[in-house]
């Protein structure tokens, strides 16, 4: 298909779907990222986690810098398994392109990522040593950024064969997870939610959208 040919778009139903695969890009590392705590938490030493001193009004303080190495170190090295799968992975696209077919590379990078965030809510629920469970969020980080930025250069590259006005439901769709992360995370605060519980509705909302985005992406041919 090319630009001259455009999609039969009855009802934008094609629009609504590169708006549903542009959030489905985002939404989940979006998600990922508003759990920070929760990670954090999962890391405290067993022997220290919970220490505190008490008042003697009932005021619960926490005494000093009572982090570990992998807590303190966490967002800096989250921040560089991000980064640097996105940047070499970005790069690769102008050549993975030409190899792998494109259905492949945007059904099978979210599918990858389905399973990355479906395996992150069951664990939510599975005691872990804090050192296995640093080195497996990082391995995780690294697939979802690496199948990300794959994801991200297809949908692009797809909705280059479309008219130029396809490619804004995708920015939508992408600023739309940005907002929708931080209002999620407003809600679990004001609600008072504990931290795994909160993380849960996350990772389970991003399998949500993902599983949306890969079948609205299946039905993307019968629509043009």
């Amino acid at each position: 298909m090319t630009a001259a040919n455009a999609p039969r778009d009855r009802y934008n139903a094609v629009w609504i779907i590169f708006f549903i695969l542009g959030l489905g890009t985002l939404l989940p590392w979006n998600f990922f990222m508003t759990a920070t705590m929760y990670f954090t938490q999962r890391l405290k030493d067993p022997q220290t986690n919970g220490e505190h001193n008490q008042t003697a009004n009932g005021t619960v303080v926490i005494e000093g810098d009572n982090r570990n190495v992998l807590e303190s170190k966490f967002n800096n090295v989250m921040t560089l398994c991000a980064m640097v799968p996105l940047l070499i992975f970005t790069c690769l696209n102008s050549f993975i392109h030409q190899r792998i077919p494109q259905k492949l590379r945007i059904s099978g990078s979210l599918s990858v990522i389905f399973v990355v965030f479906l395996i992150t809510a069951v664990l939510v629920k599975v005691e872990m040593e804090p050192l296995p469970f640093f080195a497996f969020t990082m391995i995780k980080i690294i697939c979802i950024n690496s199948f990300g930025a794959i994801l991200q250069g297809s949908l692009f590259g797809l909705a280059g064969m479309l008219p130029a006005s396809y490619t804004t439901p995708i920015m939508s769709g992408q600023g739309l997870a940005g907002t929708f992360a931080a209002f999620s995370m407003i809600c679990a605060l004001a609600s008072g939610s504990a931290l795994q519980d909160s993380a849960f509705g996350y990772f389970i909302t991003a399998c949500v959208v993902i599983l949306l985005a890969i079948v609205s992406y299946l039905a993307l041919p019968k629509m043009v």
